[in-house]
């Protein structure tokens, strides 16, 4: 039987949308996006089905688009459907064939959404998409807001079947005979997404069976405490922050009342760029050193006597740090670096701020600094080179960004990777790989 109470509940609760809207559904014709179609019509919502066709598998992918096609007709809603020249797209714009889908799926939806009236795209991530992800991102390093894992509505997006567990879809849709389609790549460990999906939660499962209900316990206390933190800190920022003209003073007497001191500081001053490892260091000198300065990307921090004085900075420069083979991160100014070595050929696909590398081309100690005139690398999907200045410029990039993003050096000179936007052809993974080094970037 469809669990459309426990659907109609969650989505209640989480104020996702009212029999009154109007709801785009997205349906790829897997299994989890066929369920969340089957609950959406009994539970008497407004929809429309939306399918994108990408191109990229041939017949299988013209099958699925055929396949949500009728089951639109089916069940006598509006159906939307686009074919995308993926991989002319991802030339064109310089960017991977994930990152070209992702980009191309979610402008289609907003343009039907503005055509056609709808209120919200509705999604079909479920429980254990949300656990990968939290999983995902302790494994690289993250602050609270990366345990809160992926929210039932951001903004116009909505996902209301964070409820269910994949072993509750598919049990459901076994006993209500549904049929779906399905991709092949999802068996396939190649990706950091599936090992966690495939071989780490089974291991997690044998010690703890209930392990989606303690997580979804878990969630619920994760997102309260950051609002709370949320809270707090939007009320010392109010009370404590003073402003002097284009200077911020914060009282060394109102710092020493912080508890815990260390998480607060951190949360006032992260808007201005200072990472945890600076708070650490101007933590042991409070009270202590009247004079020392701490630099972020665009802001310097005084401790003067009786208050610490923030102050934006003008005609800096930004340092370089090194980077040796064993190390497995760093902080860049306004950036943490994580440094994975993996042996399999993996490739980054959906997150422009990290990038597979051939390892067997490092050459360490690498270095991570700003741009400088005159600096030329291979933009991925390029066999010419071409000069960092006239990349920027070619990718439309502001002024101010471009003594910001972070550059990786390889010892023999060669740029890599342009932190966030391209890495160079010559280092990207190709067939006879044998290891890769994942370089992921976070903004503090």
């Amino acid at each position: 039987m469809l669990p459309v109470k426990r659907f109609v509940d969650f989505v209640e609760q989480n104020s996702l949308f009212t029999p009154a809207n109007k709801i785009l559904a997205a349906v790829s014709g897997g299994m989890d996006s066929v369920l969340m179609a089957h609950l959406l019509k009994a539970a008497g919502y407004n929809f429309g089905i939306a399918h994108c066709n990408f191109m990229l598998r041939g017949p299988q992918a013209d099958a699925d688009q055929e396949f949500t096609r009728q089951l639109a007709q089916q069940m006598g809603v509006s159906f939307y459907t686009v074919n995308f020249n993926t991989q002319q797209y991802a030339a064109d714009n310089k960017v991977s064939i994930q990152m070209a889908a992702r980009d191309m799926r979610y402008q289609w939806f907003a343009q039907i959404s503005e055509s056609a009236g709808y209120d919200v795209i509705s999604l079909a991530h479920h429980q254990n998409d949300t656990i990968e992800t939290i999983l995902l991102n302790l494994t690289r390093g993250t602050g609270i807001a990366g345990l809160h894992g992926i929210l039932p509505k951001n903004g116009p997006l909505v996902r209301p079947l964070l409820y269910l567990t994949r072993d509750e879809i598919q049990t459901v849709i076994v006993a209500e005979g549904l049929n779906y389609v399905e991709d092949a790549s999802n068996a396939s460990v190649k990706y950091a997404r599936n090992k966690i999906r495939h071989k780490v939660i089974p291991l997690l499962k044998e010690l703890n069976p209930n392990l989606e209900a303690t997580f979804e316990n878990n969630l619920r206390n994760f997102r309260d405490l950051e609002t709370l933190l949320d809270d707090k800190v939007a009320e010392l920022k109010e009370t404590l922050l003073k402003h002097h003209n284009n200077e911020v003073h914060i009282s060394l007497e109102e710092i020493s009342k912080l508890k815990p001191q260390r998480l607060l500081l951190f949360k006032m001053l992260q808007d201005y760029g200072f990472t945890e490892p600076i708070i650490d260091n101007l933590l042991t000198v409070l009270n202590k050193h009247a004079g020392r300065v701490f630099e972020s990307t665009a802001y310097t921090l005084l401790v003067d006597r009786g208050k610490i004085i923030i102050s934006p900075k003008t005609g800096f420069t930004v340092k370089e740090i090194s980077i040796g083979q064993d190390d497995v991160s760093c902080t860049y100014n306004s950036y943490k670096l994580t440094v994975l070595h993996d042996d399999s050929p993996l490739i980054i696909r959906d997150n422009s701020l990290a990038v597979s590398v051939d390892a067997a081309l490092l050459v360490y100690p690498l270095t991570l600094r700003a741009w400088q005139q005159g600096d030329v690398f291979y933009p991925l999907g390029m066999k010419t080179r071409q000069k960092l200045s006239d990349f920027f410029i070619h990718i439309k990039m502001p002024l101010h960004q471009k003594t910001t993003t972070p550059v990786l050096q390889n010892g023999n000179g060669d740029i890599i990777w342009v932190g966030g936007y391209r890495l160079d052809e010559r280092y990207k993974v190709r067939n006879n790989t044998k290891k890769v080094t994942i370089f992921e970037l976070y903004k503090l």
